[in-house]
Order: structure tokens, then sequence, then C-alpha cells
């Protein structure tokens, strides 16, 4: 008997594409009546938490409404006792939604006002892959961030899937789509942010970069990286000295430790 071979990268490259066309499928269940489908238990959660978040129906198996702690009675929006096979049904057997689902409408899109007083922001440029942005998400609230902000165009709208990899954190950090990403970082620095550009060529480590008391980290997209415009546009371009034989992180690694290191150096002021 022989052993299966490893995985090459042309195996990783089609996972992707599969996953990519399966989260496609996911939310082409109809999103053109403006609603958002909400799934898993902290993301249903902390929508259900979320004053600013309208919600419109709650469906749940009887063993999940258990899991959520919460009487029926008392739920904010019309709710509904299901099968788990009619949520695997609307949103495909490969949805992770452990027996909930919550139909809501998109959380409002504030600008770059809703970061007035926020000494820490991350800035992605075309960052496009929905489970990388929810883990960004996480990161940002976990470090104290005052939003996420990307461009309407080339990133992933509010979405089940986006939601589900954030895992509650879409409610609690501001997801801010700017049409002109250039024009915002403009915006940015007249607010008094340093813009630094994540680069891993960038001529200075990231650490000795920083400077003031208020920070704007840009990232860009994995293989492209930062635009030509974007990068001309921030103060200074940095680089993660990483010593180890891969040079460069996944996206949402790279802003999660420079989203430590900024909260590092902000503490210390």
């Amino acid at each position: 008997m022989t052993e299966n071979p490893r995985h090459t990268p042309k195996d990783t490259h089609y996972a992707k594409l599969r996953r990519a066309h399966r989260d496609r499928q996911r939310e082409a269940v109809p999103q053109d009546d403006g609603r958002v489908r909400l799934y898993g238990l902290h993301t249903v959660l902390a929508a259900l938490d979320n004053p600013r978040r309208k919600l419109i129906r709650l469906r749940a198996t009887r063993n999940a409404l258990q899991r959520l702690g919460r009487d029926p009675a008392s739920l904010p929006c019309p709710f509904e006792l299901v099968e788990p096979r009619a949520l695997d049904a609307e949103l495909g057997s490969d949805a992770v939604h452990q027996g909930v689902l919550l139909e809501a409408e998109p959380l409002a899109n504030g600008g770059l006002a809703q970061a007035a007083g926020a000494d820490l922001l991350l800035v992605l440029d075309q960052v496009t892959d929905p489970h990388n942005v929810g883990a960004i998400l996480r990161s940002a609230t976990a470090f104290g961030a005052g939003a996420v902000v990307t461009t309407s165009r080339h990133s992933p709208q509010e979405s089940g899937v986006l939601a589900k990899a954030a895992s509650g954190a879409l409610e609690e950090i501001p997801y801010v789509q700017v049409v002109n990403l250039a024009e915002a970082l403009e915006d940015l620095k007249a607010r008094g942010f340093q813009l630094i550009g994540l680069d891993s060529d960038g001529p200075l480590p990231l650490e000795p970069t920083f400077s003031g008391g208020r920070i704007a980290l840009v990232l860009g997209s994995e293989g492209k990286g930062l635009r030509q415009k974007t990068r001309t546009t921030v103060d200074a371009l940095a680089r993660l000295e990483a010593p180890g034989a891969i040079r460069s992180l996944n996206v949402s690694n790279a802003a999660a430790v420079s989203l430590y290191a900024a909260r590092k150096h902000l503490a210390a002021r």
C-alpha cells in the first residue's frame, strides 16, 4: 500500500478555487433583497446584541436555540424553529451554520467619521478574500483598532461568509468602505494619522517607523501587494522582520502582527 502524495501548490490553488466557488454559490441565495444571512452561534449572538443591527428573522434548531441561551419570547425579531436540513438547503451542506440563521439588514456605512476618536486604524488595499478580511476584523477588534477601512470595489461586501470568519467582530468594529482609497488616505493624514504601508521589501523594519500618537496600517492584497498609488500616498513603507525561511506572511497574519506592534508603541507613549 503506497502513501498518498503530499499536496502540491497546484492542489492548494484548486482547493482555494473550490472554496471560493462554494462561497459565491452560498452568497448568491437571494442577495437582491438587500438582506444579509448571518450564521454560526458567535456571529448570530453578536448580531442579536448589536443595537445598530436591524434584525428581520431568526431561524434555529431546537438544540441551537438552547445553546444561544435565549427565550424565544424575548428575541428582538420573529423566530422560527427549523430542522437542520432546512438550513443546509438554504446555505449549503458545507456551511458551518451550527443550527442557526439570522436574516438582517446590512450595517450602515458611516464613513471615516466612525473612526474620529481612534488612535489605530487598519486600511486594506483590495484584499478580496472574505475569510482573510473576517480574520482581520477579529484581530483589529482584539487590538482595539477604531475601524477597518477598505474599498467599496474589489473587497468583500458584508455577507454570511465574511461575518462567520469574523466570528462576531463585524458587530464590534466599523467596516468602512470608501469609493476612492487615495482620497481616504489623504483624509486620514489630515486627521493626524501616520500612514504606514506594509511591504515585505520595505526599506525599514516596522517598529522603528512608528512616530506620533495616531497610526493607520495599510496592507495590500496577497500577491499584488499595495498598488502604486497607495505606495506613493503613505508616509512610509515598512517590513515585518521575518528571520525564517519564509519572509512574507498571509495578509491576515501580517495584520495581526503589525497591529500588536502598533498597539505596543501607542501604549508606551
